[in-house]
């Protein structure tokens, strides 16, 4: 593996990629660290400890920390993300877009255009609801967060993050065309791990004050391991289909039989089932924190992760997104249907409607599968904490994308890297990404 990466700057093409990324992230973490105006940080910092487990903490992980501090980048990617999902659920409801979708690439860069207007408008939307709630927020001695409130700071404040957000979405495309991997990927993937070294600082800490023992530690970190393999198992298991062709003719040419596969991965969801679920569980939460009133403060803490309550609703509602957006991207009629066009069959399956069953069958029960599996990861971190009392967040939404996205670079480096007929980053065994 060491050699492989060695070889990453021996190919002129591929270092130019590698370093064109890191400089992007860099600028990147440098934009997280640069406040916006007009905001009491130390009371902001005190509110954000009192607001954890709320959609305030998983919006901050997903900033890599710009929320909490509250700077340019506070919105992060999460605007330019929602309108994406937005968009490719508008291709199963809308005619008009679903249309547009299948015009090939003329299409899909009109889509990505209004995709980018979306995120401009909910950026907008979401500064400006920051901006308000900035205003009704005080610190734990009663002083205000915003010392000078006003239209003035919420137009500042609005323009400020929504233009943070429309550079972070430009590093991304830039990445993704000049760089290595999917550059909104990697931002989010950056944010998440930049709090690595936080996280190893704070277990230290523990250790030395006797409130973590050295036993303890190695355990969680063999767990972890564990898990970590776990999920890069899950994330490459699929399901392979074989589709036989039988001998057709295809212009002027006679065309002999062949056989194929249609691999049905295991999480074909990804990571949108524990976002959708911890937004819509943890949104009463984060208003409750807004609303001083006795039942109202009582209801928001049962919802809080590590609670009975929150737990069950979080695995129900992953669940049923599994299904849910399963169902949304992957038609078995429309691929049964592809199928029989080109040709093909699944041995002892007829073509047609039996063929769209089949797939059906086998995909409803591939999504059971990665539903339990989903929800068993991203119930790991509240026994983790509860229970062994780690002093980070591990587990959840987070080691997903940080274990998709760092599967998906590492697989486009090991093509380039097979590519010019260098060794990949383990012998005789090809990494394979996300998609």
């Amino acid at each position: 593996m060491i050699e492989a990466f060695q070889n990453i700057f021996k190919i002129p093409e591929l270092k130019k990629k590698v370093l064109f990324s890191l400089a992007m992230l860099a600028v990147y973490r440098v934009g997280c660290h640069i406040p916006t105006p007009g905001i009491d940080a130390q009371a902001l910092a005190q509110f954000f400890k009192a607001a954890q487990g709320t959609l305030l903490g998983m919006f901050d992980m997903f900033s890599g920390g710009a929320l909490e501090k509250l700077t340019v980048f506070a919105l992060g990617i999460m605007p330019y993300i929602s309108s994406s999902i937005i968009f490719q659920l508008l291709t199963v409801v809308l005619p008009a877009v679903e249309k547009l979708s299948k015009e090939g690439d003329a299409g899909r860069k009109k889509i990505i255009q209004y995709t980018r207007y979306g995120t401009i408008v909910l950026a907008v939307v979401q500064a400006f609801g920051i901006s308000i709630g900035l205003e009704a927020m005080r610190g734990p001695a009663g002083e205000l967060v915003v010392p000078n409130p006003g239209w003035g700071f919420r137009l500042m404040t609005v323009i400020t993050l929504t233009a943070g957000t429309a550079f972070i979405m430009w590093l991304g495309e830039q990445m993704s065309e000049k760089g290595i991997g999917n550059g909104i990927s990697l931002i989010i993937f950056a944010g998440i791990v930049a709090r690595i070294p936080t996280a190893i600082g704070n277990s230290f800490r523990l250790i030395k004050t006797g409130e973590l023992s050295l036993f303890v530690l190695l355990l969680i970190a063999a767990v972890m391991f564990a898990v970590i393999a776990a999920v890069v198992f899950m994330e490459r298991g699929q399901r392979r289909i074989p589709i036989h062709y039988a001998k057709r003719v295809v212009g002027l040419k006679t065309v002999g039989a062949q056989s194929s596969h249609l691999p049905l991965k295991v999480n074909m969801a990804g990571v949108i089932p524990p976002i959708f679920a911890s937004s819509i569980i943890m949104f009463p939460a984060t208003v409750g924190n807004f609303i001083d009133v006795p039942w109202v403060q009582a209801a928001s803490k049962q919802l809080a992760p590590g609670k009975l309550l929150y737990e069950v609703l979080f695995v129900a509602f992953i669940v049923f997104f599994c299904y849910f957006y399963t169902a949304v991207t992957f038609n078995p009629v429309d691929v049964a249907d592809n199928v029989k066009k080109q040709g093909g069959y699944v041995p002892g399956i007829r073509p047609g409607k039996e063929t769209s069953d089949f797939l059906d069958a086998v995909l409803t029960k591939l999504t059971f599968a990665g539903a339990i599996y989903i929800s068993a990861v991203c119930v790991l971190p509240s026994i983790l904490i509860g229970k062994f009392n780690l002093p980070f967040y591990f587990g959840g939404t987070s080691l997903l994308i940080a274990v998709g996205v760092g599967m998906d670079t590492l697989s486009q480096i090991e093509a380039h890297l097979i590519t010019r007929s260098y060794e990949g980053f383990m012998k005789g065994v090809r990494i394979q990404g996300r998609r």
